[in-house]
């Protein structure tokens, strides 16, 4: 058998064992669950996870496999099912991290892969028996695009005044600021533009094309990485809330050097930015999902309050149901609807296709940047100021690629670690449907008396999304879950971590994200999980449960919560434990006020090059405890201010 053959075989048979055919369902190969995983690994620019990969598909359906897998000398393919998920559920519940962090990974690529393919029919019968309505397909009567970006076909030299890399909620704010003081300003996007007439609704589409393809995951298996890609980045895809920096959080950042986080200057950035995406809260109607919570919240007496948003005429239903999936309707006011728009008015030049690999320098100073595009043509810009803005896994990689050398430069990982507890309901539930984020409880926000704690909001929950972040404890009790996934009701529990984890760079200049939750945040994730138990349960859930890899859960009325809490702190929160992710990525080129402790000063320049700006959520100092969406807008729309002053002088 040939190694391509090999590879797909074993993946069909773990996408099968996962999903297989039952009930008149197709299985997860039959749907085309196969094509999509290979296509998406085979995008991941890593020579090390693609190889790791390959070899342990090579490996899967061996009897060596077996040995090593479950101590038997037979190939998965000759298993029965349920001697197949045995296996599997094996390597979830292991005692060995690097076993259960191998299934997580699987699990969570396979299913949500197998519940966003549509099969050959166009339109899975899964949805069907989820509940969940087809994607809507784009809109014939879509506006005219809003951006006319440039791609390269061929080497290419450009000049100009400032070169930024990354157009998502720092790039692009920095590209409109800079472009409004009059300077000439290119800007280098690795993805493409996708505007309202790209949207169709399909998480298919979403997941192939507006999410990051690498990093997915944490180096140790523990958190799953969810970022945007392309023109406006994680603002397309984000969930509209729209949080300011907390005072508090203001204060700790002033502390660690940059005084500015807490006076006036900052909070006009604040101001400016909230002005720009129209930020307001009469777009927060709360639908059913939401409206549970705030149920169990009022009656706890816990703190629930309306969330903002940057919405303008949202539909707040099944539209916004979608929402992580592109705003069909435009609603949504990212950076490609706004400061890339003011931009682009004003000469800034788009480049989509073209990932930066190099700040160049001379003299102490940076230069411009060198990039290829997507067609391997070579793209040399030269500047007068470099802004780098490409997230939080991407700028360490870039600033070390181009020799820097600070030692905090990678360092201060926070992710804000986010997980669910569900809750099944009697009413109809439909989770995919209304706001993204209506309400949120800021109850627990402060564990330690150091406002390090958590938060709880809920979220919108698509088929794919569901079947990733809903617990596999078999075939049979998973497609139990999605059958009813219309009576579920998730309230997340998000903890501002004040541990942190590093960002480091292969030999390729790639980064590999290194974190493990503490034993400190762990703490306060516990006290989240029992918290969003309280809540399901004075809502009126008629089951509790956690993501946990064994059943941590209980029936309200018959079960406990407190042996519910001795339940998920015996199973625990180490990697491959429960599933975790991380749609708030933090730090690693912090400000402050010295090169001892930050990666970048006050002015947001590195300490090690002039003229190299940082202006996107690396430079947090801490971790911000809410979505940061505002908080990474407010520091590039200062830093960027802070640059077009010194340049225009």
């Amino acid at each position: 058998m040939a190694d391509p053959d090999r590879v797909r075989v074993a993946a069909a048979l773990i996408a099968d064992t996962l999903l297989p055919a039952a009930d008149g369902m197709p299985s997860a190969s039959d749907l085309g669950t196969v094509d999509v995983m290979l296509s998406m690994t085979a995008n991941n620019p890593r020579d090390a996870d693609r190889k790791q990969l390959d070899l342990l598909l090579k490996l899967w359906n061996t009897r060596t496999f077996g040995v090593l897998a479950n101590g038997r000398p037979r190939r998965f393919a000759d298993l029965s099912q349920a001697d197949r998920e045995a296996v599997l559920l094996s390597l979830a519940q292991s005692r060995l991290p690097q076993k259960r962090a191998l299934f997580a990974a699987l699990r969570f690529g396979l299913l949500v892969a197998g519940y966003s393919c549509p099969g050959p029919t166009g339109t899975s019968p899964l949805w069907a028996r989820t509940g969940y309505a087809p994607p809507f397909g784009v809109r014939p009567d879509a506006p005219p695009r809003a951006l006319q970006p440039l791609s390269v076909d061929k080497d290419t030299e450009l000049s100009c005044d400032v070169v930024i890399v990354g157009s998502g909620a720092g790039g692009g704010t920095a590209a409109g600021v800079l472009a409004a003081a009059g300077l000439d300003v290119v800007v280098l996007e690795a993805g493409q533009y996708h505007d309202d007439a790209d949207m169709d609704g399909a998480e298919l589409t979403a997941f192939t094309q507006f999410y990051a393809p690498a990093p997915t995951m944490t180096a140790e298996g523990q958190i799953a990485f969810m970022q945007g890609y392309g023109v406006g980045g994680g603002t397309v895809v984000n969930y509209t809330t729209s949080f300011r920096t907390p005072d508090d959080v203001r204060e700790q950042w002033a502390a660690l050097g940059a005084q500015q986080f807490a006076e006036q200057e900052y909070g006009d950035a604040l101001d400016a930015v909230c002005t720009r995406l129209g930020v307001n809260t009469n777009h927060d109607r709360a639908g059913i999902r939401d409206a549970i919570m705030e149920r169990g919240l009022e009656k706890l007496g816990w703190h629930v309050d309306a969330m903002p948003r940057n919405v303008i005429g949202c539909e707040q239903d099944v539209e916004c149901g979608r929402c992580g999936l592109g705003c069909r309707i435009g609603a949504k006011q990212s950076t490609a609807k706004t400061w890339l728009v003011d931009a682009h008015a004003a000469g800034a030049r788009i480049y989509v296709g073209t990932r930066a690999l190099k700040v160049t320098s001379a003299n102490g100073r940076a230069t411009g940047v060198e990039a290829v595009s997507d067609s391997g043509a070579q793209v040399v810009v030269r500047a007068r100021a470099v802004v780098v803005a490409a997230g939080s896994l991407q700028t360490p990689a870039l600033l070390r690629r181009s020799g820097l050398g600070n030692r905090n430069i990678g360092k201060h990982l926070r992710l804000h670690p986010a997980t669910a507890v569900w809750g099944r309901y009697d009413e109809d539930v439909l989770p995919w449907t209304g706001p993204p984020q209506s309400r949120f409880s800021k109850e627990h926000r402060d564990l330690d008396g150091e406002g390090y704690g958590v938060i709880y909001e809920t979220a919108p929950i698509t088929a794919a999304f569901g079947a990733g972040f809903l617990p596999w404890h078999g075939a049979a009790a998973h497609a139990g879950l999605m059958k009813d996934l219309g009576k579920l009701a998730p309230v997340a529990v998000i903890v501002r971590d004040r541990d942190p984890g590093e960002v480091k760079v292969d030999k390729q200049g790639e980064p590999v994200a290194h974190y493990k939750v503490s034993p400190h945040d762990a703490a306060h994730l516990h006290r989240g999980i029992v918290g969003a138990a309280e809540i399901a349960e004075a809502a009126g859930a008629t089951e509790i449960f956690t993501t946990h890899a064994r059943r941590v859960g209980y029936t309200p009325g018959r079960g406990s919560l407190d042996q519910f809490a001795t339940d998920a702190l015996a199973e625990g929160y180490a990697p491959g434990r429960l599933t975790l992710a991380a749609l708030h990525i933090m730090g690693t080129a912090r400000m402050g006020g010295s090169p001892e402790m930050s990666a970048i000063n006050p002015d947001g320049e590195t300490w090690d090059l002039k003229d190299l700006v940082v202006a996107d959520g690396s430079c947090f100092p801490t971790a911000s405890g809410v979505n940061p969406m505002i908080s990474i807008e407010s520091i590039a729309y200062m830093n960027a201010t802070r640059l077009a002053a010194r340049l225009t002088k």
